[in-house]
């Protein structure tokens, strides 16, 4: 099946796709600090460089968009029907480059938590900070 975009406006939009201070990170990051937890922000000498880190409660929380990071069951993953093996392979390398990371840094002692896009949706964000919350208290 061919792309709807065509190659410019594909590299357009894929140009604008952020690693780092996405809106998801942006709502868990303001949800920590009004809580007045203080942290450090993509840590490059940890594994996985985690989004946050929580040096005092020796936390890191990876904030994980459910496309690129192959979210199971979630209605934000969907194949793409183009370059269907490329997009598999890719977001397969994400999930096994997670893996690695969460289980070197527990292996450090740190405690890890994922935070998936979805649940920062509207209808479930009050829910998903609260229970945040509930795991540093």
């Amino acid at each position: 099946m061919a792309d709807v975009h065509s190659k410019k406006v594909r590299s357009y939009n894929m140009s604008r796709i952020r690693s780092t201070d996405t809106k998801p990170e942006m709502v868990v990051r303001k949800f920590l600090h009004a809580q007045g937890f203080r942290y450090r922000l993509h840590v490059k000498n940890m594994p996985g460089k985690p989004d946050i880190v929580l040096p005092k409660y020796k936390t890191v929380i990876f904030i994980h968009g459910c496309f690129w990071h192959g979210h199971t069951n979630c209605n934000y993953f969907k194949i793409p029907k183009t370059r269907t093996e490329w997009w598999l392979n890719k977001i397969n390398t994400n999930k096994a480059n997670d893996a690695k990371a969460i289980k070197a840094l527990r292996k450090n002692g740190w405690k890890v938590i994922t935070v998936w896009e979805c649940a920062l949706k509207p209808q479930k964000i009050d829910k998903s900070l609260s229970t945040l919350l509930r795991k540093f208290i």
